[in-house]
Order: structure tokens, then sequence, then C-alpha cells
């Protein structure tokens, strides 16, 4: 716990015993061991609000992504565009056709 060992909580235990003195010693454990108690309950209960808050944003960007999607045709994933393919030289020696015109 926080990179104590145990001769170190001997070396606190024992300035605690001769500061405040045996009779008050347990009382003051016990309020502590509340105090840490509360602390952790508070703490939980925080990252599970941030957890909540960070899961409904996900799923807020989620439906968002998907009602774009259908309205849009936008995809999830962006497709690169694909540059149009070069000329080859097999297709500069062909003949070239007219163009059909529509008959009016």
């Amino acid at each position: 716990m926080f990179g104590i060992g145990m001769p170190e909580l001997l070396v606190i235990a024992v300035i605690a015993l001769l500061v405040v003195g045996p009779k008050k010693l347990p009382e003051i454990a016990k309020a502590l061991g509340k105090g840490l108690s509360e602390f952790r309950k508070v703490t939980e209960s925080a990252t599970d609000t941030i957890k909540e808050t960070l899961r409904t944003d996900e799923m807020k960007k989620d439906v968002n992504d998907l009602k774009d999607s259908l309205l849009y045709g936008k995809s999830e994933e962006k497709e690169a565009p694909v540059p149009p393919a070069a000329p080859s030289p097999a297709d500069h020696n062909a003949p070239k056709t007219a163009d059909p015109k529509p008959q009016a």
C-alpha cells in the first residue's frame, strides 16, 4: 500500500502511539477507517458516473453516424478517392469512334 512496508508501518504506529496515547489510538484508527471507507465509496461513485457519461457520448456519436449514413449515404469508413486510370499505350493507338448523337 503506497510503497510502505512492514517496518515503516511499525515506525508510524509507534509514533502515533506516543503522540496520541494508548487510550485515544483505537478511536482515531476507527475514525480513520470510516473516513477511508467513505472516500472509496465516493471515488467509485464518481468513476461510475464518468464511465456512464462516456458511454452515453459514444452512443450519441454512433446514432449520429448511423443517421448520417442513412440520410446522406455517408459510410462510417471514409474511403480514399480512386484516381482516374492513366490511359495505357494500347488505348493511345486504338481508333476513335464517333459519339452517337441523340435523334430529336
